[in-house]
């Protein structure tokens, strides 16, 4: 993987971004099929961090396991390192690391100016990265209207709600989405979900994007959106473009 990585930085050097994350990527038997029936090892990710960093830059791995391979090309432009976070417990490693630091607000929504600052705090600067740099990921649904976002924003609270049960199924539709038989418990649960989601009108998510890149002090916004229809997901990145840029 790194290999290709290297090589699609070498084609197009300043447009590639390596970004690695602490959790192993997927569910109890993803997992475990990913290992071949074998216990992933999922103490060490810091170290496969910064192995993976070391194979970048064209240094040789001090671990004996990885000391007789290489990476190529060499002597390219280094991409952007990141490291990936959902909790503020990467913030500090991102910053001793000397890599951007990715927060994914839609994964839980805890946020704050501390887990920020503790990233700012540890950064030192290395051949990745010079400053800190900072982005945040929003799930977003926006459409001309507030009363579209809601319908195109429906199969996501459902598709949430199941995740929340331990459910994991194909996406409805919008439609199938407003039949969807909920309990009143359900209903709270979508409605404390939606600090996960921002859904409104174009016009209104630009707006608190930018207070809260005031708020927070981050570099970036990095916008999921995964609305039905695929017409629908560009819709939404239009109409933010529109607004924000």
């Amino acid at each position: 993987m790194l290999k290709y990585l290297k090589t699609l930085s070498a084609f197009a050097p300043g447009r590639i971004d390596f970004g690695v994350g602490r959790a192993p990527g997927g569910d109890h038997f993803s997992m475990y099929a990913m290992s071949e029936g074998r216990q992933p090892m999922l103490n060490n990710m810091y170290e496969k961090f910064e192995t993976a960093l070391q194979y970048i830059s064209d240094q040789v791995p001090t671990e004996e396991l990885y000391s007789r391979t290489m990476a190529t090309p060499s002597g390219i432009k280094l991409p952007e390192a990141w490291l990936l976070g959902s909790s503020g417990n990467s913030a500090m490693k991102a910053g001793e690391m000397g890599v951007g630091y990715s927060f994914a607000q839609f994964f839980n929504g805890e946020l704050s100016k501390e887990i920020l600052d503790t990233y700012r705090i540890n950064f030192i600067p290395t051949e990745f990265m010079d400053k800190p740099e900072i982005n945040v990921s929003y799930m977003v649904t926006v459409a001309e209207t507030e009363e579209e976002a809601e319908f195109q924003a429906g199969p996501q609270d459902i598709s949430r709600l199941k995740l929340m049960k331990g459910e994991i199924t194909q996406n409805i539709t919008p439609e199938e989405a407003q039949e969807y038989p909920l309990t009143e418990m359900d209903r709270m649960r979508i409605q404390e979900a939606r600090k996960l989601h921002l859904v409104g009108s174009a016009k209104d998510v630009a707006q608190q994007l930018r207070d809260e890149k005031e708020m927070y002090g981050f570099d970036e916004a990095m916008i999921v959106s995964i609305p039905h229809s695929q017409e629908k997901r560009l819709n939404v990145y239009r109409l933010l473009a529109n607004e924000l840029l």
